[in-house]
């Protein structure tokens, strides 16, 4: 288990969330919540082998490339095709690798392994639209996400792939009222481009344009987020020379629990001092997010080579465990005395 852990940290790490890509080029303001995590997931390997100690020698070493760590977990998972969470890792994976059939394939895989999983059932849609000629949604995908949203109407990534169903098949009327409803879910710069595709598929529709800006939910209302204040020791800052665009990574794990993160975020120091909010939009694995756990710990750390993997002269902030839902603003100072 704890090599099938590192081979899917650095699939995480290496592989881009690229589904979306060929998608979206035909709409450019629809770039929605695509990436989110996006800038956590260099972060994902070093929190996945961040307690190597209890593990075999032989499992410490983690795949330095794509296709090494491709062929690691392809062979964990023909050891044991069980895993959907695999499988949806080595779909991505085949995706950065430009191999989108084998891509489908598994998104497939994972889909059938368990229906109830929504996100895997989006992903297997979008991977059938990213292999099918000129990226169109046919009925098979389409029918998938009606039933996605049917089951789950916040599902905010088969919301928006159906409404690029309904614009690809000539209803642009359908495809606006699909999409409105994310335009109170989103950030202000995501809602402004959606809102210019929402606009556009109303005019096509004879209909009357939304009133700009749309009202977006503050980062705030998701469940469990947690605002942090980042800061670094005005002592130590004196006494130490930093490069200011050293890399900082900032993590919430699960207090006594496994290494894996449920948020993380990655920042440059020279950003510092800031206020951030970690959210559910953080989450490293979709499988686990700061809305369904109870307790967290928070700690950040400046990587002294800029990667992932810690080192001896990485600088951290003493850690913070914090009771979710929590009030306020926790700080979180690197360099500070523990």
């Amino acid at each position: 288990m704890a090599a099938f852990l590192i081979i899917s940290a650095l699939l995480v790490l290496l592989a881009a969330v690229v589904l979306a890509r060929p998608l979206l080029a035909q709409s450019r303001g629809l770039a929605v919540g695509m990436g989110a995590g996006v800038a956590l997931l260099t972060v994902a390997l070093y929190l996945a082998i961040g307690t190597p100690g209890g593990m075999d020698p032989g499992e410490r070493q983690a795949p330095t490339t794509m296709e090494e760590a491709v062929a690691r977990l392809e062979a964990e998972l023909e050891r044991d095709p069980r895993q959907g969470e695999g499988w949806r890792l080595l779909g991505r994976a085949y995706l950065e690798l430009g191999r989108p059939e084998d891509a489908r394939d598994a998104f497939e895989q994972a889909a059938k392994l368990d229906p109830e999983d929504l996100s895997a059932q989006v992903e297997y849609a979008g991977a059938l639209a990213a292999t099918a000629p000129g990226n169109r949604f046919g009925a098979e995908a389409t029918a998938i996400l009606e039933d996605v949203l049917a089951r789950d109407p916040r599902h905010q990534r088969a919301r928006l792939f159906l409404g690029i169903a309904l614009r690809q098949a000539g209803e642009p009327a359908r495809a606006a009222e699909t999409w409105e409803p994310l335009l109170s879910q989103l950030g202000p710069q995501a809602a402004a481009g959606l809102l210019e595709q929402v606009n556009a598929a109303r005019s096509d529709a004879g209909l009357e344009p939304l009133d700009g800006p749309p009202q977006v939910a503050s980062t705030d209302a998701s469940p469990n987020a947690i605002r942090v204040r980042l800061a670094l020791d005005e002592q130590f800052a004196a006494n130490v020379r930093l490069d200011p665009d050293a890399v900082v990574f900032v993590s919430a794990r699960v207090p006594d629990g496994p290494p894996m993160p449920v948020a993380a975020r990655r920042l440059l120091l020279r950003e510092l001092p800031l206020s951030l909010v970690l959210d559910d939009s953080d989450a490293v694995m979709p499988t686990q997010a700061l809305s369904t756990v109870d307790e967290v710990e928070l700690v950040a750390r400046i990587s002294s080579d800029g990667t992932a993997t810690p080192q001896a002269g990485d600088v951290t902030s003493p850690p913070v465990r914090i009771t979710l839902p929590a009030d306020g603003e926790v700080e979180l100072v690197l360099g500070a005395i523990r």
